[in-house]
């Protein structure tokens, strides 16, 4: 009897629903809305309710801005500096990338990205699958596995290689349809190349994200049915015309310029390299207000590499400050529209009941001050709380 009392208990715990109350002064909910005095009721790692203020709440951010969780859609987590400060992607025992790669994602989660996807290497999945399991604290990470080129195949080899991809559980495919902005970001992989990875890709279920720095590859991309195109640096008028007809969505980065020139000494690029990055900024400004002129959906990414993680929110001071974008275009960017592109749009992305608790909070408003973004104070995923120093 008394065994039977203790288990019936017992069950009636694990069934219980833990409800927390947040209060927040200022609500930023990531579609253009901004609600003042609320208090966000979370139930089990998801949003139910969103309304004035009036209850006693666990966690009280009258005084801060509350916002979904920021998703950045372009990083490289197992990037990272060694003990000598010198950059490092590869060569290291897996065990020590994956440790480095949990290390950058626990920097990343405190600095208010609560979603990332990383374009990739195999040593993701890893930490992916142990955040997902709860073992390790996390964002919640998407990774392409590998990165897929002109040198891969020819385009029955391609389709296998994304078929391959996806059976060792992939979450998106990542392509170079050109070379790098110190080559010249001329286009490497053929048009058949391009249409059989993006057209295989689709095929099996995954997006596809295009590292397209010139015009010629990026259209042929779009042209492809490609998801995203990435960098694009020297876009045209007429690709970004039919982007934005065509829904495609447009990531460009310039955290990652920054970081290369700020950090010159952690890589082996040489005095030219480091001049075409420097010039490659202005460009990428350019494309930026071009982009928001022909309405493209502009997700946000910054390609975090060694010496970025953690640094992810500079991208809204440059977006804001070097690219003249609108502080609240740039957050939606950052949380709607991102959401939108990795096709999560139902579950993150925005503060509105039925999503994933996903929340950030900045010490100041960033629709008005958008170094705010770089003051965070309060970090939730899933409704589990990673940082709170309010």
């Amino acid at each position: 009897m008394r065994f039977t009392l203790v288990f019936a208990l017992t069950a009636a715990l694990a069934g219980a629903q833990t409800r927390t109350i947040i209060r927040a002064g200022t609500v930023l909910d990531g579609r253009g809305g901004v609600l003042r005095n609320q208090q966000i009721v979370v139930e089990d790692g998801r949003i139910v309710l969103v309304g004035p203020a009036h209850d006693r709440a666990d966690y009280d951010l009258g005084s801060r801005t509350v916002m979904p969780g920021w998703i950045d859609t372009h990083i490289h987590l197992n990037w990272h500096m060694d003990g000598e400060h010198k950059s490092i992607a590869s060569g290291s025992k897996p065990e020590e990338m994956a440790l480095y790669t949990e290390a950058d994602a626990w920097m990343t989660l405190q600095g208010g990205f609560t979603t990332v996807q990383s374009v990739g290497a195999a040593i993701d999945s890893e930490v992916r699958d142990h955040v997902n399991q709860g073992v390790l604290p996390g964002p919640r990470i998407l990774t392409s596995l590998r990165q897929i080129t002109n040198r891969s195949g020819d385009p029955e080899a391609l389709r296998k290689v994304v078929r391959q991809t996806k059976d060792e559980g992939a979450d998106v495919i990542k392509l170079f349809a050109t070379t790098g902005l110190g080559a010249g970001g001329d286009q490497s992989m053929t048009d058949e190349q391009i249409q059989a990875v993006c057209s295989e890709a689709k095929a099996v279920g995954l997006r596809s994200v295009v590292h397209a720095i010139g015009d010629a590859g990026a259209r042929a991309a779009v042209l492809a049915g490609c998801t995203s195109i990435e960098h694009g640096t020297f876009l045209k008028d007429e690709t970004l015309e039919l982007m934005a007809q065509r829904g495609t969505f447009f990531d460009p980065n310039l955290l990652v310029l920054h970081n290369y020139l700020d950090k010159r000494s952690a890589f082996t690029f040489t005095e030219a390299q480091l001049a075409t990055i420097e010039k490659g900024i202005a460009p990428t400004v350019d494309v930026l207000q071009r982009a928001r002129a022909h309405k493209v959906k502009i997700a946000f990414g910054t390609d975090a590499v060694a010496g970025a993680h953690g640094r992810n929110a500079e991208e809204f001071i440059y977006r804001v400050k070097e690219g003249h974008e609108k502080p609240m275009d740039a957050l939606i960017s950052a949380t709607s529209v991102s959401a939108e592109s990795l096709g999560m749009a139902d579950r993150i992305g925005a503060i509105a009941p039925g999503l994933d608790a996903d929340l950030v909070a900045t010490d100041g408003n960033p629709a008005e001050d958008i170094t705010a973004m770089l003051r965070v104070v309060f970090v939730m995923k899933g409704g589990k709380v990673y940082r709170n120093n309010r």
